[in-house]
């Protein structure tokens, strides 16, 4: 064995810090060294994982193997045709710094520019602009893959592909990593004249208004989201909406030499101890009042970064720790736009058990994609983290989620660290053509995870 591939054990979580894993490391310098692994495995030891912002266990697998491809980090971009092709473990910050000064933008970008190709792709990320533009699958033009066999596989929607490659494509697309190792993707960019975004901000009082002011915003924005107050009996909230700005936008701001600017920052690291107990529901409701009295009524227009808007947390290194050592989890549902109803009676449900969450975000979906385990679906979507140590907090959810089934919604997969199998055989209604194809892809059942062993996926 390689001196990449020597056994490091160490111990794992997900980005709620609320479920650990031993494993072994296991770092392949290239494709050949990564078949050799797959091909000498045993069942359910081995799953990929990036840089470990999936909220749960989707990327753990105690006393198993876990694939990192540190290695895997080669970029092409054809300006000409918009297009990028890079490897499995490529992080979208590099991504961003890559491609924004060359005038593109990622077609889909979740609330962190710390994921990488091969975790985006295998969680099928969503973002603010899913009523436009979908989830990241939506842009993929072609996968290579490693299967559970240690072949390299080249996948495509494409409708000149065989039936066979498309079932493996859109199976791969939201497969949680266990149809095969995600080494390289080819996908469509955005492009962009400017790295900034102009953005309109609107305070809401009750949650009926802001969600009658989202399904208008859908048809004159590209990106919307609105934080909630989860503490406050009428839901109220603030909605942001924003259009990439045009270089006409910018003519009257100075200290701007450069148009495409990109230059994220880190502006703090959270504390390495916090204790819990800190963020209760009297620190949470005092912010989240300065939070919402700090919000303009109404402002149109104002020019923010692309790292402001889209992935704020970022400049707070390690902000997960704020929840304390026990962790935290995010509890996030879509629902069809028929049961609407549900994010009302969720926040009430939120409210009463006193959840002090001061990160709760709501938005609207478009069409889901033809990806089997993809999570968006047309309609509403509910996140909200939730400090572990609330009281009766595993039945008052147990209970949502039978709510959500009822109603044809589901729960996000890479955010997931606790729903049933039960609850999610109801709620992913193409879960067993999926399995018929990952059986196919991995007949051996190499890949595994803490989140598949829970959920019965494999």
């Amino acid at each position: 064995m390689t001196e990449n591939l020597k056994n490091i054990s160490k111990t794992l979580s997900g980005w709620g810090r609320n479920s650990k894993a031993v494993v072994k490391i296991l770092n392949p310098k290239d494709k050949e060294e990564l078949q050799d692994i797959v091909l000498n495995s045993k069942k359910n030891s081995l799953i990929a994982r990036g840089l470990g912002r999936s909220y749960g266990d989707a990327a753990q697998l105690n006393n198993g193997c876990v694939i990192n491809l540190d290695y895997f980090q080669h970029i092409y971009l054809d300006k000409a045709k918009g297009i990028l092709s890079a490897g499995g473990g490529v992080s979208f910050d590099n991504l961003l710094k890559k491609i924004i000064p060359e005038g593109f933008f990622l077609p889909v970008s979740p609330g962190t520019r710390n994921v990488t190709i091969g975790g985006a792709i295998a969680a099928d990320v969503h973002g603010k602009n899913h009523h436009v533009n979908g989830s990241f699958g939506n842009h993929v033009i072609n996968l290579l893959i490693v299967d559970g066999l240690g072949q390299i596989k080249y996948l495509s929607p494409s409708k000149d592909a065989k039936q066979s490659e498309r079932d493996e494509f859109w199976a791969t697309i939201g497969g949680m990593g266990l149809t095969g190792v995600i080494i390289e993707a080819t996908f469509s960019l955005i492009p962009i004249k400017t790295s900034k975004i102009s953005v309109d901000t609107s305070r809401h009082k009750d949650i009926d208004s802001l969600m009658e002011e989202m399904i208008v915003c859908d048809n004159k924005y590209q990106y919307s989201v609105a934080w909630l107050d989860t503490l406050n009996k009428s839901g109220r909230g603030i909605l942001t909406c924003g259009n990439h700005a045009s270089p006409e936008q910018l003519k009257n701001e100075v200290n701007i030499d450069n148009l495409l600017d990109y230059r994220p920052k880190s502006l703090a690291t959270a504390p390495s101890f916090i204790p819990n107990g800190i963020l209760n529901r009297l620190t949470v409701k005092a912010f989240n009042e300065t939070y919402f009295r700090k919000a303009p009524k109404s402002r149109e227009q104002e020019l923010q970064d692309i790292s402001s808007f889209f992935h704020p947390l970022d400049g707070i290194q390690e902000w997960n720790r704020v929840y304390g050592p026990k962790g935290f989890l995010q509890y996030q549902f879509v629902v069809p736009d028929s049961s609407a109803h549900l994010i009302k009676e969720s926040l009430e449900i939120f409210r009463t058990i006193g959840i002090p969450s001061f990160l709760s975000v709501l938005k609207k979906f478009g069409e889901e994609n033809s990806a089997f385990l993809s999570f968006p679906k047309k309609g509403w979507t509910l996140a909200v983290d939730i400090p572990i140590s609330i009281p009766k907090l595993d039945r008052t959810l147990f209970e949502l989620d039978i709510k959500i089934a009822e109603a044809g919604g589901r729960i996000y997969l890479a955010k997931d660290s606790r729903q049933t199998s039960d609850i999610f055989s109801l709620t992913y209604p193409r879960l067993n053509e999926w399995k018929a194809i990952q059986r196919s892809m991995d007949p051996k059942r190499i890949f595994s995870s803490d989140l598949s062993m829970r959920l019965n996926l494999t």
